[in-house]
């Protein structure tokens, strides 16, 4: 099954680099139009819109903190000025690493980690869900982790900003379901992205023996996974986190 997307649009956080961008490129595939907001690197979404021209202009970049809550309540303000049909999808990929063990953990690394990626993907749903709730239908996307679970040494605050993804999912599936909105989170595995760049060889083969597959996922393996749960078709998955993870 391929969804059909057209005519739908969807809001990619982190979507121009590494698993983001693949999102972006899947969900342009289906048919939908795509804004794909990043933070800061103006290169990578300069050459990520290039790529995307194929697409005759369903594909957008904006440049946009997650967890700046005024600055994403004028994106969404600006989004449903231009938009008279609002947003379908809401994908929420942001999300940065910033890895120390607890004791050693500064209080900055901290919050940024949190900021990012769990109260980012709370400003972004918040506003997505007013959207889609004037609609009555929508899809919402959580990109999260295996540490959400397994808490992975060196990264208390990538696990706890993952965790408490799901649990911002689980509650946010609960409230919107009868308005004809989905929730749910995507948990990829070790995936070959720039996103493991600064991680040390040692690390990366204890990650690679974790994985029964014995390889690291691909980014568009981790697409599929996300326009699955995009799907029209996806009307009774709700409040779940789908592993993509190889078998860990």
């Amino acid at each position: 099954m391929k969804p059909d997307l057209a005519g739908q649009i969807a809001v990619v956080t982190g979507g121009t680099r590494g698993i983001g961008a693949a999102v972006s490129v899947a969900l342009l595939e289906a048919g939908a139009s795509v804004r794909a907001v990043y933070r800061r690197d103006d290169s990578a979404a300069k050459a990520f819109a290039g790529e995307g021209s194929r697409f005759g202009g369903r594909l957008s970049v904006h440049r946009l903190d997650v967890a700046d809550p005024a600055a994403v309540e004028r994106f969404w303000t600006e989004t449903e000025a231009a938009l008279s049909g609002g947003v379908q999808i809401l994908v929420n990929n942001a999300g940065i690493r910033r890895d120390a063990i607890v004791g050693m953990m500064s209080a900055d690394d901290w919050n940024a980690v949190l900021d990012t990626n769990l109260s980012g993907s709370f400003h972004m749903s918040k506003y997505a869900v007013r959207s889609m709730m004037r609609r009555k239908y929508g899809r919402i996307v959580f990109v999260t982790s295996p540490a959400a679970e397994h808490g992975f040494a060196g990264q208390g605050n990538y696990a706890a900003s993952k965790a408490g993804q799901i649990g911002l999912m689980r509650a946010l599936a609960r409230e919107v379901a009868r308005k004809g909105i989905t929730a749910n989170c995507v948990s990829p595995g070790f995936v070959e992205t720039e996103f493991l760049a600064d991680v040390s060889e040692e690390v990366k083969k204890s990650h690679l023996a974790m994985v029964p597959l014995g390889r690291y996922g691909r980014p568009e393996e981790i697409a599929w996974a996300v326009v699955a749960l995009c799907a029209p078709e996806a009307t009774y998955v709700n409040g779940s986190v789908l592993e993509v993870t190889g078998g860990i």
